[in-house]
């Protein structure tokens, strides 16, 4: 069983960078990793997607040029750059392991899924 656990949320103002990592152990080296994220009272909702090597990489249109992701496999970590924040990226921020090794903003594309990592964005 896959372990996915986030870290690097927190309170920030809009404006402000955060950086979220997902540390998703060995087994999911070879997986596609997306981060999806749940503000109060709304659907769960795609952020951004990796492919297994890093080399294909998805965006929501929301978040389109102001987050990054990427991936380190030697340290089995997947990272998400969060610049220019708005106090619409206020939510509760997943990572998850796909089925496969491609990218999907799909959520029934994902087998594993961490706990969450809070992320609030004040005016």
């Amino acid at each position: 069983q896959v372990q996915l656990v986030e870290s690097g949320g927190g309170l920030v103002h809009a404006g402000a960078s955060l950086t979220l990592s997902c540390a998703a152990g060995r087994t999911s080296s070879n997986n596609g990793v997306g981060w999806f994220r749940q503000a109060p009272g709304r659907e769960r909702e795609f952020v951004a997607a990796i492919n297994w090597n890093g080399g294909d990489k998805l965006y929501a249109d929301s978040v389109k040029d102001r987050f990054t992701i990427s991936r380190d496999r030697y340290k089995n970590t997947v990272t998400l750059q969060m610049n220019s924040l708005k106090p619409d990226d206020t939510a509760v921020y997943y990572c998850a392991a796909a089925l496969r090794a491609s990218a999907s903003s799909n959520q029934a594309a994902y087998r594993c899924w961490g706990q969450g990592t809070q992320v609030t964005v004040a005016p």
